[in-house]
């Protein structure tokens, strides 16, 4: 084979090399995002689970319930106002506290509390309250505070509406 047949089957189409240039100038421009100062703020921002509070604090306050006090949690009759927001009512078949569900049980669902911390739940509307222990965790519906079992939403007498505005006080 001569040396001019050699250079002619080593030679790259115009089609490939087309398509090799635009690869690399993508490669090149993912690259400048990814060091742009702007990528890092939002990649600053996502670490601190800030994001939705520095870029709409308006709708955030409207969405999430009041945070309750980190402080510990009262023993005897002191009782505080834990939160106010919407309770649910829920069926399961196993808690997260590893007890089976009982709907003829007075329990709750929280986020944070813990096992076998007492809420009066109180119906803001009615008046009606009803004390429950928590054993599970939940609810995962944004906006509400607690889920309680449907033994405890009769007492409320919340079953037909399925929700209702309450507000969460820490008994023991």
């Amino acid at each position: 084979m001569s040396r001019f047949a050699r250079a002619e089957s080593a030679r790259i189409s115009p089609a490939t090399s087309c398509r090799l240039l635009l690869a690399i100038i993508g490669a090149a421009s993912l690259a400048a995002c990814a060091q742009s100062p702007v990528g890092r703020q939002k990649a600053d921002l996502a670490g601190t689970g800030r994001q939705a509070a520095i870029e709409r604090p308006h709708r955030v306050a409207a969405l999430h319930p009041r945070p309750i006090s980190r402080a510990r949690v009262p023993n005897g009759d002191d009782k505080r106002t834990a939160s106010h927001g919407v309770a649910s009512f829920y069926s399961d078949t196993e808690t997260a506290s590893g007890e089976r569900f009982d709907k003829n049980e007075l329990t709750a669902a929280h986020p944070s509390l813990p096992f076998g911390t007492k809420l009066r739940v109180t119906d803001v509307s009615s008046g009606r309250f009803v004390t429950v222990r928590v054993n599970d965790r939940g609810p995962y519906v944004r906006g509400r505070v607690v889920d309680i079992s449907p033994s405890a939403a009769e007492a409320l007498g919340m079953v037909d509406k399925g929700i209702a505005n309450v507000r969460l006080d820490v008994v023991r």
